[in-house]
């Protein structure tokens, strides 16, 4: 639908007045002549618009792929933080029952059933069920470095959970520290 203007021819103002009710169909003489022609001049992208393309790609693969490197080896360090949370807690309940800390490797002796580690060495565990005072017991799991992106890193727990002190593992992918320090 064409809106009409129309002009009226004694006002000398150019009052102009849209008449919605007149319509007027122009016909074109070759539709399709005029869509063929289009489709032929617009075959493509050009180069330039490939390669900004390509530029926000890298741009975006620069950013995301670190975080997720990260993320990935922060699930795989949570491993060793679920293992060594399930070990603290059949200690305190061994700890109870016995009165000393259990210690060594083998863990059948605690009621629990520990998963086979996948990222990590066997763990080593070491007590001090010393006669007057507090026993105390530690351990540690070494990551694997072959299929770590931040080498062999170590994961040390005590009595009192995770050890910061005594742990190698870099703070950005450590489940309790998470990224502090990083501004994420």
């Amino acid at each position: 639908m064409t809106l009409v203007r129309w002009r009226w021819p004694r006002l000398t103002s150019g009052f102009v007045c849209e008449i919605p009710w007149i319509v007027i169909k122009k016909r074109e003489p070759y539709p399709m002549q005029r869509l063929v022609s289009r489709m032929r001049t617009r075959k493509g992208f050009t180069l330039v618009e490939l390669a900004v393309v390509i530029v926000i790609i890298g741009i975006l693969a620069a950013f995301g792929v670190p975080k997720f490197l990260a993320s990935v080896e922060k699930s795989k360090a949570a491993e060793a933080f679920n293992y060594w949370s399930a070990v603290q807690s059949a200690q305190e309940r061994y700890i109870a029952q016995n009165g000393v800390y259990w210690s060594s490797t083998n863990t059948d002796n605690l009621d629990i059933v520990l998963p086979t580690l996948q990222y990590f060495t066997a763990p080593t565990i070491t007590s001090s069920n010393a006669t007057a005072g507090t026993p105390t017991w530690s351990g540690t799991l070494t990551r694997n470095s072959s299929s770590s992106s931040y080498g062999a890193y170590t994961v040390a727990w005590n009595q009192n959970g995770f050890d910061p002190t005594n742990s190698t593992i870099p703070q950005t992918i450590s489940p309790v520290t998470g990224d502090a320090g990083t501004g994420s």
